[in-house]
């Protein structure tokens, strides 16, 4: 195996390989033309995601400044939003669903070292996938570690720590990050009662969600 073969399947691998240095070097070079472009330089922004990331859905929005390791190893659904200051460690796949929000300074670990200080220093490393269901929201300074799953419709509280897999349909926060509550039924209408007060009240007129028109 190589030593891509190997980062990707979890096993020790020695990243100061050359073709991995190059492929690193590769997405420093994209994140640096990403993050000096200008507010109104969005298309040309996109395009350069679009070759940064492994996949990406036709509709996404990431505000700079972006920080990865390789790029290659994320993928995003469609209506992908991250709000400033994202930081995505791909040393394993990153898997992101659809409408899936980060707020600021969210940042997804997949990477990891040895507990062991005398192996560690060595410089052998590994690494776990994450995987971010659908219509997930994680709040500002969220650390999600290597080895997550977080479940569809979940929201993750701002400046929480995710160390283990959260199931779908909850409000979990914390350091270690753990299920508060699920989501009810009864929240669900009061937000959809809420989202029709908007727009009964006049503003809601050619208001776009997810490319679909919301009439008065």
């Amino acid at each position: 195996m190589t030593e891509r073969e190997r980062m990707l399947a979890g096993l020790a691998y020695w990243a100061g390989e050359d073709s991995l240095a190059g492929e690193r070097r590769r997405a420093r070079r994209l994140m640096a033309q990403i993050n000096q472009t200008l507010p109104e330089q969005e298309e040309e922004r996109q395009a350069l995601f679009r070759e940064l990331l492994g996949k990406t859905g036709d509709a996404f929005y990431i505000e700079p400044p972006f920080i990865c390791d390789y790029g290659s190893q994320i993928s995003l659904g469609e209506e992908f939003y991250a709000n400033f200051e994202c930081l995505i460690l791909d040393t394993c796949p990153v898997v992101i669903g659809d409408h899936v929000m980060f707020g600021p300074r969210v940042s997804v670990y997949t990477a990891c070292h040895p507990v062991d200080a005398a192996v560690r220093i060595r410089g052998l490393e590994l690494g776990k996938p994450v995987f971010i269901g659908n219509c997930v929201w994680v709040g500002g300074s969220t650390v999600i570690n290597p080895g997550v799953t977080i479940g569809d419709n979940t929201v993750i509280g701002s400046g929480s720590v995710v160390t283990k897999s959260i199931p779908s349909g909850v409000v979990a926060a914390g350091n270690p990050c753990r299920v508060i509550r699920e989501i009810t039924e009864e929240e669900k209408l009061f937000w959809l009662e809420w989202e029709q007060q908007y727009q009964n009240s006049g503003h809601g007129a050619g208001f776009s969600l997810s490319g679909r028109e919301l009439s008065e």
